[in-house]
């Protein structure tokens, strides 16, 4: 874990009250207003408008990014990523719609591991008789309820996140302090940077799970989206989705992602078995390893000209073509969301991470911070 603390989140703090327009040095804006009430306390939405009018909404309920508008090469402005309109659709259940997931995202084996001669059994919510702990558990982070507030930032708008985690939360040691700060800036980037820190040694893995469609939420399949995904290796997996312990090599595969490739183009060669729909939902072994911000991913939409680049600082990406939706769900458009509606670009480690002595680390230890970046950078051409 690299010890490295972003200087945004150093900027100024600014007081804001219930509903407040907090303007910035930029000339962009953080609208902030009530969301609804959770059984853990009030929600409220953090609406983020850059220089150029690119448009982000946050929600403090699971740090959730609820709406993304960027324009295509029209100059038109479409939302980009699929959720909901109202706290209400949130609060019934969904497939982690932009959240923030932790305090482990993915998949731990069992929900079982031994960190210094310890064992510790987590709640488990995944794989046949939910054998297996995905996202943090029964009730993870992005179920939660976070302090928020506005940050003044100078090339862009911004807003940070803070939610501690007890002891035993889920059953993973140590009392976790964790902040994301989301900041939209004028070169109309979307940023999010993490840090936490804990009084235990504890696993922490923590990514974002924004499901993207390009042409706009509710205009249908992401199979037509072109994919590049800068890895040479991946992690096989069991069918429970645990990795093997092996980095396979992607070259001449259908997981090669390497040289940019329509999405669907070999979905024959992933067809539905077993309990599974059919699909991507695989870690990729990013070539830059994790510990310096580098391109990780590119993901293209011929219709709308919308480009978005995916920068990170860290090892893995996960892939997720959204197998699972299955049109049941209504999304702010009032459409449903098919299978395929969606595409999940997760940055994170491995899964699995905390039992595979291989693989990079997910061990946090008190006198040590937590810390990572991932940038998504939009385009048109």
């Amino acid at each position: 874990m690299r010890r490295i603390q972003s200087a945004l989140f150093t900027s100024v703090i600014l007081a804001y009250a219930t509903f407040s327009l907090v303007s910035c040095t930029s000339g962009g804006r953080v609208k902030v207003e009530p969301w609804g009430e959770s059984p853990d306390g009030d929600v409220r939405l953090y609406t983020l408008v850059n220089a150029n009018g690119v448009t982000a909404k946050v929600t403090n309920y699971g740090a959730i990014l609820t709406e993304l508008h960027v324009p295509d090469r029209d100059g038109k402005h479409a939302d980009v990523v699929l959720g909901f309109d109202n706290l209400d659709a949130y609060l019934t259940g969904h497939p982690y719609f932009g959240a923030t997931t932790g305090r482990v995202a993915n998949r731990i084996a069992g929900g079982k591991f031994d960190l210094d001669g310890t064992s510790y059994q987590l709640t488990t919510n995944n794989g046949p008789n939910n054998v297996n702990h995905l996202h943090g558990g029964t009730k993870g982070f992005d179920k939660r309820v976070w302090s928020a507030e506005a940050i003044a930032v100078a090339n862009g708008t911004a807003v940070k996140l803070s939610y501690v985690s007890p002891d035993d939360e889920q059953g993973y040691p140590g009392t976790l302090t964790t902040h994301v700060l989301y900041t939209l800036t004028d070169a109309d980037e979307l940023r999010i940077d993490y840090s936490a820190t804990t009084d235990k040694p504890t696993p922490v893995n923590l990514t974002h799970h924004s499901y993207f469609n390009l042409s706009g939420e509710g205009s249908g399949s992401i199979l037509d989206h072109d994919l590049m995904i800068a890895a040479d290796h991946y992690t096989p997996v069991d069918g429970t989705g645990i990795p093997l312990g092996e980095l396979a090599p992607v070259k001449d595969t259908v997981m090669d992602f390497t040289k940019t490739t329509r999405i669907g183009s070999r979905f024959e060669a992933l067809p539905p078995k077993g309990g599974d729909p059919g699909g991507y939902d695989h870690n990729y072994c990013l070539n830059n390893k994790g510990g310096k911000m580098a391109l990780a991913a590119t993901l293209y939409d011929a219709k709308s000209g919308r480009l978005m680049e995916i920068l990170t600082t860290e090892p893995g990406i996960q892939l997720y073509t959204g197998n699972y939706l299955d049109g049941s769900l209504k999304g702010k458009s009032g459409n449903t969301y098919e299978k395929n509606s969606g595409i999940c670009l997760e940055t994170q480690h491995y899964p699995d991470s905390i039992n595979q002595p291989a693989f990079p680390s997910v061990v946090l230890r008190p006198g040590e911070t937590y810390s990572h970046s991932t940038v998504h950078r939009f385009t048109a051409k």
